[in-house]
């Protein structure tokens, strides 16, 4: 028996790795916005959070064309990516001052984050074939809860110097990425591996995989913008409102609540299918855009509530779009179908988030009302292209 093997756990047991795992290697996505306050009092924010959003666009579509997550063992593909990524957002303790090295830093974190999260949803997929919306669910709500965990540590409830939050989502990156090669098993394939350069384009031509995919960018639209601008929406609410919410601890439990979402939809899925439960999602999250606006001139309870609401739905369907897109792909291509997809979806983000900036600059909070256009985008390819759900 080989030293390895004496770490491998049931497999009851490796989906509490996986989450823990992909909750850690995420915590460094957003941690530069949560510290942009304290080193640049001119950084903008929005430009913060698009170089890695760049990054992890760029890393996406290395791996897909290169059919990385195919070709290797994935644990080894997310612990080295862990590894870089947590070392380039490490460096910013000593680069931080100079706006253009933290700018670089940032897009090489996005760029290894294209081994973390499109790769960890591929072990899941391995480890977890027949219960993949249930996986996901838990393994999405992870990524949500990494995203939002900088977010806490900046509140006054846990008010950490920068340097200590840059250290701590650091070493909690490199962690995940060590307990994944440790502990799951190399996943076994009864073919050899035949790279298709043509793979990351020729599955669109599927009409189950494309209702999927296009669901799945309708949702990205809304989705990263939201979390980009939480703070923004919160600090609106206060000058219109005269309030002092804290926006970093509200800011963490509105995103957050998109891992109980994700959770929720994933045990749901197992009943309804995971259509169900991406429809239904996309279509309160929808209707949660045309809202917000609105929302601000309520009582700070309601607003909360609905804020809360937004996050959880918003999140939802992540998991189950993802589930989508593995079913209806190739099994020889499942990695390189999840990570093309994310990587244009990520793109558009890009979009959502810059021309989100410019609309709420101009008009405020009715600015929000461009994010309904992902939603309505989605729900009309969910249905122009009926998705078989598959056992």
């Amino acid at each position: 028996m080989s030293t390895l093997s004496t770490w491998n756990l049931s497999t009851r047991h490796l989906l509490p790795v996986i989450v823990f795992s992909q909750f850690a290697g995420t915590s460094v996505w957003f941690a530069g916005n949560a510290i942009i306050s304290d080193i640049h009092a001119s950084g903008n924010f929005a430009n913060i959070t698009s170089v890695v959003q760049f990054g992890f666009i760029a890393g996406t579509l290395v791996f897909s064309l290169l059919s990385i997550a195919d070709r290797f063992e994935a644990k080894k593909v997310f612990f080295i990516s862990s590894s870089i990524a947590a070392s380039a957002n490490l460096l910013l303790l000593w680069t931080a001052n100079d706006f253009t090295l933290l700018l670089i830093l940032r897009f090489i974190t996005g760029f290894f984050l294209a081994g973390i999260y499109p790769v960890g949803m591929k072990i899941a997929a391995d480890c977890f074939p027949e219960k993949l919306g249930n996986a996901l669910g838990f393994l999405v709500g992870a990524l949500v809860l990494g995203t939002a965990f900088p977010h806490i540590l900046k509140s006054q409830l846990h008010s950490f110097p920068w340097q200590d939050v840059i250290v701590f989502t650091s070493c909690l990156a490199f962690i995940g990425g060590l307990l994944i090669l440790l502990f799951i098993p190399k996943h076994q394939t009864k073919e050899i591996f035949h790279p298709d350069r043509s793979a990351a384009f020729s599955i669109f031509r599927l009409p189950e995989f494309r209702s999927a995919a296009f669901g799945y960018f309708g949702h990205m639209w809304e989705l990263y913008a939201l979390w980009a601008f939480v703070p923004v929406i919160i600090r609106i609410f206060n000058e219109h409102q005269h309030a002092v919410l804290d926006v970093p601890f509200w800011s963490f439990l509105i995103i957050g609540a998109g891992s109980l979402g994700c959770v929720a939809g994933g045990m749901i899925s197992q009943k309804t299918g995971s259509r169900k439960v991406a429809f239904y999602s996309l279509l309160i999250s929808g209707a949660c855009c045309l809202c917000a606006c609105f929302s601000i001139v309520l009582p700070a309870f309601i607003f909360l509530s609905f804020m809360l609401i937004w996050g959880a739905t918003v999140a939802s369907d992540s998991p189950q779009f993802s589930t989508m897109v593995a079913k209806s792909a190739p099994l020889e291509n499942k990695g390189t179908a999840l990570t093309i997809v994310t990587s244009i979806g990520f793109s558009i983000t890009i979009l959502s988030i810059q021309l989100l900036r410019w609309a709420v600059d101009s008009w405020k909070e009715y600015g929000l009302l461009i994010l309904v256009i992902g939603p309505v985008a989605g729900l009309m390819a969910m249905k122009k292209n009926p998705i078989a759900e598959k056992s």
